[in-house]
């Protein structure tokens, strides 16, 4: 195929084959117990210089304790692929841990801007649907996947994508390129020991991302025994071969929500985008994130049971919400 334009953006290539290998001599199929804390899901499994992804973002499921957690210890130097970017690229850019952000979307953290600004972060482009294509992609095995998005935009310019000539049609068709995380950190309703998980409610892509990474962190509301996953397995949404570690984590996606369980916290978000320098984004993390030695820290931080259970009560859907 002739290639008629590329796009400009960084993009980590890898050998698909070396990918594939990996896989099958990592990934274990053994019904192993994988629950552990989540200092010690990021101390084994995060390291500096990962390419890191995750499904959904803080506003809604996002897995915001893993991120704390991935701050506290003083990751360094990751690539983020963020699909929907909001609470989470400030908190880890804050924390100094994030060099390169692969992002379909980002709003709303100053902090954020002004580090792509002063170019203390470089921003590759591409679009919500083109980074899940993109994870598709990993997850199949294949080097790219051709789409009609991107083409004749600024976005396309940006991005690692490239314009070629379709050879049956001969009409240009935009390639994108596979991605294969080193790590996925996915935040999930619920899960068992081994890590077979169900979300219920949005989501982007989060079979693809966990089927293409390499190591998969779940931090999960509740742990439910095998025997209930058994009984209804078609809810299964993350099979446990594809997981490395599962966190609970209750109130794992907060200030964000977990539709059906708790709503967000408007009172805390509004704290939180009021730290517009890079002092006050500071104040807010020693007060949030360094301050606190643990999720279970955090949570008291922002207001303990009293505070989650006002969460719990705005939100509207309630009983039989998981059947």
């Amino acid at each position: 195929m002739e290639v008629i334009e590329s796009g400009r953006g960084d993009v980590l290539l890898q050998d698909i084959d070396d990918v594939r290998e990996w896989m099958r001599e990592n990934k274990s199929r053994a019904l192993t117990d994988k629950v552990m804390d989540e200092h010690e899901a990021v101390s084994r499994f995060v390291h500096d210089g990962d390419y890191i992804s995750y499904d959904l973002s803080s506003m809604v499921r996002g897995p915001a304790s893993l991120e704390r957690e991935i701050v506290r210890q003083g990751r360094r130097d990751l690539w983020l692929a963020a699909k929907f970017t909001l609470l989470d690229s400030t908190i880890l850019v804050a924390g100094g841990c994030v060099s390169r952000i692969d992002v379909g979307f980002a709003g709303l953290g100053q902090p954020l801007f002004r580090a792509i600004e002063q170019g203390r972060v470089t921003v590759i482009d591409w679009s919500n649907g083109t980074l899940a294509l993109r994870h598709l992609a990993g997850a199949m095995g294949v080097p790219f996947l051709p789409c009609r998005s991107l083409v004749g935009t600024d976005t396309f310019v940006r991005s690692g994508a490239k314009v070629v000539e379709d050879p049956f049609t001969g009409k240009k068709v935009c390639l994108v390129p596979a991605v294969n995380p080193d790590v996925a950190i996915i935040h999930v309703n619920q899960a068992d020991r081994h890590g077979n998980a169900r979300i219920f409610g949005p989501s982007v892509a989060p079979v693809e991302t966990a089927m293409a990474s390499k190591r998969v962190i779940l931090s999960t509301e509740e742990i439910v025994s095998t025997d209930e996953i058994r009984r209804s397995p078609g809810q299964t949404t993350i099979p446990y071969h594809l997981v490395s570690a599962v966190v609970h984590a209750p109130y794992g996606a907060h200030p964000g929500t977990c539709p059906g369980l708790y709503a967000y916290d408007a009172e805390h978000l509004d704290e939180f985008f009021a730290a517009r320098s890079d002092e006050q984004m500071q104040a807010y993390m020693q007060k949030y994130v360094f301050g606190t030695k643990d999720h279970a820290g955090y949570i008291e931080a922002v207001g303990g049971e009293a505070r989650m259970r006002q969460l719990r009560e705005r939100e509207t859907i309630k009983e039989g919400y998981y059947r």
